[in-house]
């Protein structure tokens, strides 16, 4: 179970957002790295992801360092939950697994000419992450815009009570929290600014802003 709360910026809140959480002195911070996010469907339509009634992701996620160090890979599985939207903080089904990334060319062949998975759409972001025992959170800069996460990390009873104290702390409100997920707001963004929409969302490429 993942228990978390997440906030969208335009990109000029990005430098300030980091220097408010590096002068927290109760966060450490782990570092920048760039990751690149690939999402797979199921190859039965009536088994699809993507379906409202499974309403998950399935994705593989390398990430490395911005000096090139540390490079890690993992699969990921996020799934919405009935009661997601309910309270103040997102409750969702979440399942990892590590890999070597001298493994992907290996895993991709399975998943793409064994298992004959497809992939949907992909996406590219610069993480910063801080932490400490009890709580994770991340800026993330996306091609189109920032995003701050505040995931729990300590004990799940406490958890949505942890997150909206560590959302006050920064000055925020869990009522102005985005519910949905990275690419429904992307989405939404192409739609209202009426800019195509791509299928990886990739920095260099004609994208949407997230707007004051």
């Amino acid at each position: 179970m993942e228990t978390e709360i997440r906030y969208y910026f335009s990109e000029k809140y990005y430098e300030k957002l980091l220097e408010g959480l590096k002068k927290n002195k109760d966060l450490k911070y782990k570092g920048c790295f760039y990751e690149l996010t690939a999402q797979y469907d199921h190859p039965m339509k009536e088994m699809s992801f993507y379906s409202k009634k499974i309403d998950g992701r399935f994705r593989i996620r390398c990430s490395k360092q911005e000096d090139g160090k540390n490079a890690n890979c993992k699969i990921s599985w996020k799934r919405r939950l009935q009661n997601t939207a309910k309270g103040l903080v997102n409750k969702e089904e979440e399942v990892e697994v590590d890999f070597n990334y001298n493994q992907l060319d290996n895993l991709m062949f399975l998943l793409e000419d064994v298992i004959h998975m497809h992939k949907v759409e992909s996406y590219e972001r610069y993480r910063n992450v801080f932490f400490n025992d009890d709580i994770e959170i991340v800026v993330d800069k996306y091609p189109f815009g920032i995003a701050l996460e505040i995931e729990n990390k300590g004990n799940e009873n406490n958890a949505e009570n942890n997150i909206v104290s560590w959302a006050k702390k920064l000055n925020l409100s869990p009522k102005d929290a985005y519910r949905l997920s990275w690419d429904d707001k992307y989405t939404s963004l192409c739609k209202e600014q009426n800019i195509k929409i791509y299928n990886d969302v990739k920095f260099g490429l004609p994208m949407p802003k997230i707007l004051d």
